[in-house]
């Protein structure tokens, strides 16, 4: 969310970021709603002010008249004042962050811009097969019987590629915790309030799956607040110190969440329909930053993440490249944005692995997370995310760039200890 006097002394500036990055929005309407909203209260209070200065004296027949009808326009303006500050509500969480002055822009990912590229893509000297070819052969990916059992994208991981999903992500959450975040393993069943507050709500709902079935109380209250099935363990990290006010020295905070994640993908309809690449369920490590409200120390933070994204990449010797994503792929909160994509031969291309946002304090204003300097000053911290590691998405690079001529995936050298084995074979 954005501060409403900085919308005020920016509105053309707001406009053109909402331009930029695609929204639906009437800013004017907005700042329309915002003075009347305003008005309205400045016009409650003066009545209010006048009846507690009438009330302070015993009241005559006649005014207790006049007191009678200050209460009822009282209640009529703070019904009005509801009524606006509903839709009010409703248009400001859909007010975009500005973006940086770096960020490409455009309206799609074909306005993207690689900025760095590690490693040229895999050569074989053999015919490769794609992944899913893999996973029959060796008895370790069954798509058709996880059709069946889950619906649409279902799958099942068996043998190594079930050993080696847990190996991937567990090596991971180790090595950003030896990097000193603090290792946190969330709640997936969350309150509306913690997905408004990272922005994946109002827009981006349809992705998100709602309980149908809350539950009851021990006395068989029906719960009547909605649940939803996280998509990422971002909005439950920054929900766990929502309203809370630091002293500056506790920042940055470091958080890593290890979480299964749900996304109906429903905005995705027609893509990737097979496989393990856009699927509902799967297993992520996320990480999230709390800092200072300074722009070079939370930037500091992007390409901090970038680099740990990139190096773990390193250490499974995948080759990938970085993107820095354009103001209309990039989403309503973002400041600055990369992904993170890697080499998988079935897609004769790059499939995004990794993302890293700065979001400045577009979440945490919608959260109220807070510091107080050293000087007293009271100012809304700083958030950022990245996805350490998503599998089995990463599964499919992993498998298709370690595959030998003789059908076998080697298994790479960071993650042998986990698994057990040097290689997957066929099984006799």
């Amino acid at each position: 969310m954005m501060d409403i006097k900085f919308i005020q002394k920016n509105k053309e500036l707001i406009k053109k970021v909402i331009k930029d990055k695609g929204i639906e929005l009437n800013i004017d309407k907005l700042l329309k709603l915002d003075k009347e909203r305003r008005d309205l209260i400045s016009k409650s209070d003066k009545l209010k002010a006048e009846m507690n200065k009438k009330a302070k004296t015993k009241p005559s027949p006649e005014e207790i008249k006049k007191l009678r009808k200050l209460s009822n326009g009282i209640k009529k303006l703070d019904q009005d004042v509801k009524k606006v500050e509903k839709e009010y509500d409703s248009l400001m969480l859909l007010v975009p962050n500005i973006y940086s002055e770096d960020t490409p822009v455009g309206s799609d990912e074909s306005s993207n811009k690689e900025v760095y590229k590690w490693e040229e893509p895999t050569k074989f000297d053999f015919k490769p097969k794609d992944y899913i070819q893999l996973g029959r052969d060796l008895d370790i990916i069954d798509l058709e019987a996880g059709a069946k059992t889950s619906g649409y994208r279902g799958y099942y991981l068996k043998n190594e590629a079930a050993q080696l999903h847990f190996a991937v992500l567990w090596y991971a959450f180790n090595k950003i915790i030896k990097k000193g975040f603090t290792p946190m393993v969330p709640p997936t069943l969350l309150r509306e309030f913690a997905l408004i507050g990272s922005g994946h709500f109002p827009t981006g709902k349809e992705d998100v799956y709602q309980i149908g079935n809350p539950g009851r109380l021990a006395n068989g209250t029906s719960i009547k607040n909605p649940i939803f099935l996280a998509g990422t363990s971002e909005p439950s990290l920054l929900a766990y110190y929502a309203g809370k006010t630091f002293k500056e020295e506790e920042l940055p905070i470091k958080l890593c969440g290890f979480s299964q994640c749900y996304r109906s993908e429903v905005g995705s309809y027609g893509k990737d329909i097979k496989g393990l690449y856009r699927i509902h369920e799967f297993m992520k490590v996320e990480q999230v930053v709390l800092c200072r409200n300074d722009l070079k120390e939370s930037n500091g933070w992007l390409e901090k993440f970038r680099e740990i994204a990139q190096e773990i990449l390193k250490d499974l010797k995948l080759p990938h490249r970085v993107i820095q994503i354009c103001t209309g792929d990039m989403g309503v909160g973002k400041y600055k944005m990369y992904d993170i994509e890697t080499w998988m031969p079935s897609r004769n291309g790059y499939g995004e692995t990794h993302s890293d946002s700065n979001l400045t304090d577009w979440q945490t204003r919608r959260l109220n997370i807070k510091y107080k300097t050293k000087k007293g000053k009271v100012k809304l911290a700083h958030a950022l995310n990245n996805t350490v590691i998503a599998s089995p998405r990463i599964l499919i690079a992993i498998l298709e760039n370690y595959q030998q001529k003789d059908g076998s995936i080697v298994i790479p050298k960071v993650l042998k200890k986990y698994v057990g084995k040097d290689r997957i074979e066929r099984r006799k």
